[in-house]
């Protein structure tokens, strides 16, 4: 089902036990982040602070703070779920009779859904503040540790469009507040915005900004997801809504913004202007240095009657991004495996921030088949930031990494199967010496062939099995033994 906003997903959660109200003030400077922390590790509720100190408006965080609830919040039971609706629309077939026909066309109907429709009016103007009277010590920014350079406000939803093309793209990049009226840019190298606003400074033109907060679920996970740029995230977003996102024209700038969000920011980017941003407290677990990043001039702030601000903290793993970060692997299983056919499965583990490491399940079928994938993962996306990838045979649960550690440590002969190579890395990587780009590793786990140079005699060895007859046997008699 589609959340019609951010207040009818809350009001879910409450009426399912699932939101916790704290309703004693507390402090936007650490405190929430302890408070966060300790209840994301618990695998608690979502949060909303009803009285967030020097603020004016509650805070709802860790929305998104386990995968149920991250499935809550798309409309499904299962993550997977989205990935087996995208698999089922990727696939060639033609229909074949009456049935097939009504399948193509079930499938052509959902696109109907994708996209966005403009509306006139919309909750998230009701409120408008302009020139002097926008004031971002309004909105509850979170101080999260201790040596980050101010409030942040996170989970914005940054819109902009390209300046030659028209296209538009949504991202979620973090925000330093710098004053009242002015927020820093983190939109790092590789990111569809950033290219947006190098345009604009080559032509020597201003660039439009809207930012949103606290919108729909389907809406705020969208502008996380590793689109290719071509691929409008308000399409995307119709597609997990299963309804389209309905969208207003902003007031100063010529951008559009969900109608149903809570609280939006409209101003431009002077070109050539930066300012020094951080240091912030990444989801790596380490703090990122200051470097130059564009600020972003507030014109105008709207809002809905009585908003709720959403926001999130980052820091080391487990943190609420966990979840967001698990929507994404397997959300986008299907499109990986239409890239590289052999996958079978993989995983990006939560520790590894979700693009350090990647263990990929395949179906061997030749020699050096699994240099092959480690190649093509380098090139497919943001996977291309991987800095470790660990490649299984089928038989593999890529999400076991108890089996998974048991087969990269026994099964790997490193003077043979290790790939080493250089590449980009994250933007954030504080491990590698040069910005950028920096060591990668591949590791070869499966079963060795002959004709990959594993010559030993009798081949690869046999994996111990117990007899299936003895497994149903004692499973049978298990009471019988007292255990």
């Amino acid at each position: 089902m589609a959340w019609a906003d951010l207040r009818a997903f809350l009001t879910h959660l409450d009426r399912a036990g699932d939101l916790h109200r704290v309703r004693v003030p507390v402090d936007p400077r650490l405190e929430v982040t302890e408070i966060v922390t300790r209840v994301v590790r618990a695998g608690g509720p979502a949060l909303l602070f009803e009285r967030p100190e020097g603020a004016d408006m509650p805070l709802a965080i860790n929305v998104f703070g386990t995968e149920a609830r991250m499935a809550a919040a798309l409309g499904v039971e299962r993550l997977d779920d989205i990935g087996t609706r995208i698999g089922e629309m990727l696939r060639p077939e033609l229909p074949v009779g009456f049935g097939g026909v009504r399948s193509a066309l079930g499938k052509a109907a959902q696109l109907t859904s994708l996209p966005p429709r403009r509306v006139r009016t919309a909750p998230c103007q009701d409120v408008i503040l302009k020139g002097s009277d926008v004031d971002l010590n309004l909105l509850p920014g979170v101080h999260a540790w201790p040596q980050d350079g101010g409030k942040f406000l996170n989970l914005g939803l940054t819109h902009t469009k390209h300046p030659e093309t028209g296209a538009r793209n949504l991202g979620m990049y973090r925000l330093q507040q710098h004053d009242a009226r002015t927020v820093g840019m983190h939109w790092q190298i590789h990111k569809d915005s950033n290219a947006h606003h190098a345009v604009a400074e080559r032509r020597g033109e201003r660039l439009p900004v809207a930012i949103a907060f606290g919108c729909d679920p389907a809406v705020t996970y969208a502008s996380s997801a590793p689109l290719p740029a071509e691929i409008d995230e308000y399409l995307f977003a119709g597609f997990l809504r299963r309804e389209r996102v309905e969208m207003v024209d902003c007031l100063t700038v010529p951008l559009q913004v969900p109608a149903n969000a809570q609280v939006v920011l409209e101003g431009w980017l002077e070109p050539g202007e930066r300012i020094p941003e951080g240091p912030f407290g990444d989801h790596t677990g380490f703090y990122t240095p200051v470097e130059p990043f564009p600020a972003l001039h507030i014109d105008v702030m709207t809002m809905q009657r009585d908003p709720v601000f959403q926001g999130i903290v980052v820091g080391r793993p487990p943190q609420e991004d966990g979840p967001m970060g698990k929507a994404t692997e397997r959300i986008f299983l299907p499109l990986i495996r239409m890239m590289i056919p052999e996958i079978v499965d993989y995983d990006l583990p939560e520790a590894g921030v979700f693009h350090n490491c990647a263990i990929v399940s395949i179906e061997k079928r030749f020699p050096k088949h699994a240099q092959k994938v480690m190649n093509a993962v380098w090139g497919a996306g943001l996977l291309s930031l991987s800095k470790l990838i660990i490649v299984v045979d089928a038989d593999c649960d890529v999400h076991d990494y108890h089996e998974v550690a048991w087969r990269a440590f026994g099964n790997v002969d490193y003077a043979h199967d290790l790939v080493t190579t250089i590449g980009p890395v994250d933007h954030l990587d504080h491990a590698s010496y040069e910005q950028f780009y920096g060591g990668k590793v591949g590791v070869d786990a499966t079963r060795k062939l002959p004709t990959e140079g594993y010559r030993r005699d009798g081949g690869w060895p046999e994996e111990i099995v117990m007899d299936p007859d003895i497994r149903d046997r004692v499973t049978r008699r298990w009471k019988e033994y007292g255990l």
